[in-house]
């Protein structure tokens, strides 16, 4: 009996043994994956990914608003005059520029989406003012709308 007694404890003690290992690597993997993520040279990456994202996007914005320029003017060159009776030729460039203008609004669309997940999934201390990288003075934002385009 007295054996049976310290199998029991034996395999109490064994079971908590196995219980703690497990605990402990679990709290490890997490530490490393938190110190992963706060990494000052992974945030700065993280951030810098974001800030050419952004760039990226105003410049798209920016082409939008000159294609679809060159679209109202040549609307304004051909006011009260309906399209099957334009030149030719400005009906092949309007269409391009219409296709162009699509594209790009597409190309944005798919850009801002990425950026919006991407950002959606941690908390980017660097998007709020105050805790911006230095030398950086206006924050990041925090989601973009889809471009719509009339």
């Amino acid at each position: 009996m007295k054996n049976f007694g310290y199998f029991v404890v034996i395999l109490i003690l064994g079971i908590v043994a196995v219980v703690l290992v497990i605990t402990t690597r679990f709290a490890c993997g997490a530490i490393d994956v938190i110190a992963d993520e706060v990494n000052p040279q992974v945030l700065q990456a993280k951030y810098e990914e974001f800030k050419d994202m952004y760039a990226t996007l105003e410049a798209k914005k920016a082409n939008i608003a000159v294609q679809a320029g060159k679209l109202i003017n040549m609307e304004n060159m051909y006011t009260d005059i309906p399209r099957t009776e334009w030149d030719r030729s400005d009906i092949n460039n309007y269409n391009l520029w219409q296709s162009e203008v699509d594209g790009t609004v597409m190309s944005y669309n798919l850009l801002a989406s990425e950026y919006n997940a991407a950002m959606a999934k941690w908390n980017w201390r660097f998007c709020n003012i105050g805790t911006l990288p230095e030398g950086a003075d206006v924050p990041l934002p925090r989601e973009f709308a889809p471009y719509e385009y009339e």
